[in-house]
């Protein structure tokens, strides 16, 4: 999409226009006068005024200031700072949940059949309350050390009293109305045991977090498993997402009793805690994981499993050590794994891999280096981790087969 005449638009400007599709990111389609727009707090098929707030050379940025016909699908947003001028967090908090699953269903297929030349199909799944369901925030404090979160594409923080996707157990009217120093991050969390903990760092710079409050260490059940989760560390934010993804990761691997399996950017070893029952003393795992916190908290959490091995680094680095794998299982970074894991995972020869994805564009790109290297997307879910966001959590298996997923969830062979 390229902006023929981006150069006579200026920020500030207005215009009416139909809203088209759903784009990557949150953002919406506006095409006039030759100029493309991703434009905010709209939905398809509504007619609205919108503002421009940024241009450029091949597309522009816009928010809906006036609704003139509204989508059916258009309700009041639950939180009084959810609005263009407000938190930049909850992009579609305007929008029905059961649109906003649709629309995320919509982004699947629109980065597959871009990226990766397929049509692909996918529900996006409920899995939970689309309020009241993140056990990890990071907040930020304003020049005069009130507490809030910023704005969309912005430094500038806007105060909240509360944030109505936080758990209630966060607390975040009682964080909200203290008084903190001006200028630092906050990063709450809290634990399926009732645990909360709260440390503070620079907004600028490389300071580490401090903990402020709390236990540095919080506790997550999975199933009948305890595990040990350092403040720095990653977990899944989404207080029902470790049960949904394990079960959904155990589903694809098709485990065997004796399998050696790789758990590539593991962090504390989520996937590794349910692996481990069904492999047997037979079987083994290699654990790889970049962050020196969540690898010392794998090593604390296994320490009585000798057959499974943590290794600390990056996982490009660290793959080309690996010999065997029968299974492998990845949940990489928001900007995916890339073509040389890709290709040093293939390199093994496993019969199956199970890829956990936090970005629909970045999975569909690695989709297309997994069928260059004669692997196939076997099958694929989604979920809705993050509601009232347009962000999405995909699950995929790729086998070394000449089956491919075809659209309502078909298995057909060739391509």
């Amino acid at each position: 999409m390229v902006s023929t005449n981006s150069a006579r638009w200026r920020i500030g400007d207005s215009f009416e226009a139909e809203i088209e599709k759903v784009a990557h990111g949150g953002h919406f389609i506006v095409r006039h006068e030759g100029a493309v727009f991703f434009v905010r707090h709209a939905i398809p098929g509504e007619r609205a005024r919108v503002v421009v707030s940024s241009t450029g050379s091949s597309f522009n940025r816009a928010d809906v200031v006036e609704v003139l016909q509204p989508s059916p699908d258009r309700v009041q947003p639950p939180c009084k700072f959810a609005h263009r001028l407000g938190c930049g967090g909850c992009d579609f908090q305007h929008i029905s949940v059961n649109r906003q699953r649709q629309l995320k269903s919509d982004v699947i297929t629109e980065q597959f059949a871009r990226i990766t030349k397929i049509d692909v199909h996918v529900e996006v799944e409920e899995v939970s309350t689309p309020l009241y369901w993140r056990t990890r925030s990071i907040a930020t404090t304003d020049g005069t050390g009130q507490l809030g979160f910023y704005a969309v594409r912005s430094h500038s923080v806007i105060p909240v009293d509360d944030c109505l996707i936080m758990l209630k157990e966060m607390n975040m009217p009682e964080l909200a109305s203290r008084t903190w120093k001006p200028d630092i991050r906050v990063e709450i969390a809290t634990s399926t045991t009732n645990e909360r903990n709260v440390a503070i760092a620079p907004v600028r710079g490389q300071g580490k977090a401090r903990l402020s409050e709390g236990s540095q260490i919080l506790h997550e059940k999975v199933g009948e498993k305890s595990l040990e989760v350092s403040q720095s560390s990653f977990w899944q934010s989404n207080s029902n997402a470790p049960a949904i993804l394990t079960s959904v990761v155990l589903d694809f691997a098709q485990l065997r009793l004796g399998d050696q399996v790789l758990d590539l950017y593991a962090g504390v070893g989520l996937f590794t805690s349910v692996i481990i029952d069904i492999i047997g003393t037979g079987g083994g795992v290699d654990l790889i994981e970049a962050s020196k916190s969540a690898s010392a908290d794998a090593a604390r959490n296994f320490a009585n499993n000798p057959n499974i091995r943590i290794i600390s680094g990056d996982v490009a680095q660290h793959l080309p050590r690996i010999t065997s794998a029968d299974v492998v299982v990845l949940d990489p970074p928001r900007e995916g794994a890339g073509k040389t894991v890709v290709s040093e995972i293939l390199r093994l020869k496993p019969r199956t891999v199970v890829y956990v994805a936090c970005d629909p564009a970045a999975l569909a790109r690695d989709t297309s280096y997994f069928f260059k290297k004669g692997y196939s997307l076997t099958a694929l879910r989604a979920f809705d981790l993050f509601p009232m966001t347009h962000h999405i959590e995909c699950v995929a298996q790729f086998s070394p087969t000449s089956v491919i997923l075809e659209p309502k969830g078909k298995i057909v062979e060739g391509r």
